[in-house]
């Protein structure tokens, strides 16, 4: 019987996969699925797969070109994309890509300074330098908060030029967190071992201040309004990554949640900020993994509390704005490392489990394709059961797979639509070492 049912669901599968071709329009029903939504959140299923960045960035360069999306946002910290941002908006010349890439210094650096990235991000300066001068040009923007140091320089860098007594102010308020040298994790470990004082009430004071001081700052001027609200975001972060390292210490719910709500958030003062500068609705892409794309009520985690970003856009801005694409991949290699901090390393992927749904993939008749999960009712009837699903972040331990890789997961509620890929490859990093071996991966 059990047999039947996965022929079944094979079948079904085959008959709703639509192959991906390599033609330049392969994304064109893709696009179709997509609509109008202006949200469109598309994941990976590793931090480093070519295959998967590729896709990508393809889908948003058709995003931008035919639906009219004006930015693209990352999980990446602020100010280091914000160094892009600038770079696509035509801030030096268009060769000097590697100035662009020059922020991103923390672990793991192959996330962003990577070749597939590179290709992307010139294109990205040619279509803007391309517009014409009435026509504002897509923006580059991060949503994440591991930037703690960066950002307050930023803030105080930022108000230095523009009210220097401001600047003294920001640097009295943010002396508060002296004690958390280079690592911000020991502001964390102060505070809950009672050995510190929270520095909560400082970073909402300078946000306050910013935000008292807008129409002093800005005059009208859009140039202006930008480096002002630049500025005012890292306070935001500041102030959020703050309760962030508090929580590292209460639990991994705990510190993932306030994670994804400072994305949805930056997301959403985001499209504010775009929106008054279009004049029109935001439309923005994200692109994060699949563990904060796809909706969290659809997997065990959110049973464990979790919530990600894919669920609080769905939640903040209904299913029409909002569209979740996730990818999958059945095997191949991958840049990760062994374990966090350590040396990015060219490492062979495991062939899906079986009884996941990257094994399920992997019988149907296409090898590479895109699977419509919201148009099908016989198909979330055999997804009503839940499947095994692969998640690699930037450590990846096949020994461990099932225990380290794999977590449970409704598909169908989870994203709109699936790509997958049955066999990938490495991305390549920008820095590649002597764990990295390209030609024998391990």
């Amino acid at each position: 019987m059990s047999h039947d049912i996965n022929q079944k669901l094979i079948d079904l599968l085959n008959d709703a996969a639509e192959p991906l071709s390599e033609n330049e329009d392969k994304y064109s029903s893709l696009l179709d699925k997509i609509g109008e939504s202006r949200f469109v959140l598309i994941g990976e299923e590793s931090h480093g797969t070519h295959e998967f960045y590729k896709a990508r960035a393809e889908i948003t360069q058709q995003l931008i070109k035919k639906k009219g999306f004006m930015a693209v946002a990352i999980e990446g910290d602020w100010p280091d994309a914000y160094r892009i941002h600038r770079y696509l908006q035509g801030v030096g010349d268009k060769n000097e890509w590697q100035q662009a890439l020059s922020e991103f210094k923390r672990f793991p650096t192959w996330m962003w300074r990577n070749e597939t990235l590179v290709t992307f991000l010139q294109w990205l300066r040619t279509y803007n330098d391309n517009l014409t001068p009435s026509t504002k040009k897509i923006g580059f923007y991060g949503l994440d908060l591991y930037s703690l140091n960066t950002s307050m320089e930023a803030v105080i860098d930022y108000l230095s030029k523009v009210d220097p007594e401001a600047a003294e102010r920001a640097k009295k308020r943010y002396g508060c967190f002296d004690h958390l040298g280079s690592d911000p994790q020991t502001y964390g470990y102060l505070i809950n071992s009672g050995l510190k004082k929270s520095c909560i009430n400082e970073a909402i004071e300078q946000v306050i201040d910013l935000q008292h001081h807008a129409f002093e700052y800005v005059h009208n001027d859009s140039a202006a309004e930008d480096e002002f609200f630049y500025a005012t975001q890292n306070a935001r972060l500041v102030k959020d990554a703050e309760k962030y390292y508090r929580s590292m210490f209460e639990g991994k719910v705990s510190s993932w949640n306030v994670r994804d709500i400072h994305m949805l958030e930056t997301l959403n003062t985001l499209a504010d900020h775009l929106e008054k500068k279009f004049s029109k609705p935001a439309k923005i892409v994200v692109w994060a993994h699949n563990s904060h794309v796809g909706d969290a009520r659809a997997t065990e985690m959110g049973a464990g509390g979790e919530v990600n970003i894919g669920q609080l856009v769905r939640e903040n801005h209904g299913d029409t704005d909002t569209f979740l694409l996730g990818f999958s991949t059945y095997k191949g290699s991958v840049t990760a490392a062994y374990d966090w901090g350590a040396p990015a390393e060219h490492k062979l992927v495991n062939p899906g489990l079986v009884g996941s749904y990257e094994d399920l993939f992997h019988h149907l008749k296409y090898k590479n394709f895109i699977l419509d999960l919201k148009r099908n009712e016989q198909l979330e009837h055999y997804f009503k059961i839940p499947r095994l699903q692969r998640a690699i972040g930037v450590v990846y331990r096949p020994e461990s797979e099932r225990l380290s890789h794999y977590f449970f997961t409704h598909l169908n509620y989870q994203f709109d639509c699936v790509i997958h890929f049955d066999e990938t490859t490495a991305v390549y990093p920008l820095d590649r070492n002597i764990e990295w071996q390209l030609e024998n991966p391990s």
